[in-house]
């Protein structure tokens, strides 16, 4: 991954937790580890979509996201 990609990933994320980047797309979550550039696709109740990443880094990451979700960025209804 390209180091501008990796500070544009940090500059627009709603939350980094442990190096992975947490951000709204639309309705689902996106979280895209900055150190390999995996990621994954999720629905907001941490429903797997797509992931590009091996089941124990998504047990990870669904870890985080579950813990720190309620810190990330709400769109006003």
């Amino acid at each position: 991954m390209s180091e501008e990609l990796v500070r544009n990933l940090i500059t627009t994320s709603d939350v980094i937790v442990n190096g992975y980047a947490f951000n709204r797309l639309g309705e689902n979550v996106r979280a895209v580890n900055l150190n390999t550039g995996g990621a994954v696709v999720m629905l907001p109740d941490g429903t797997v979509s797509e992931a590009s990443m091996d089941d124990v880094e998504l047990s990870i990451v669904l870890d985080y996201y579950r813990r720190n979700s309620k810190f990330m960025a709400v769109e006003n209804a």
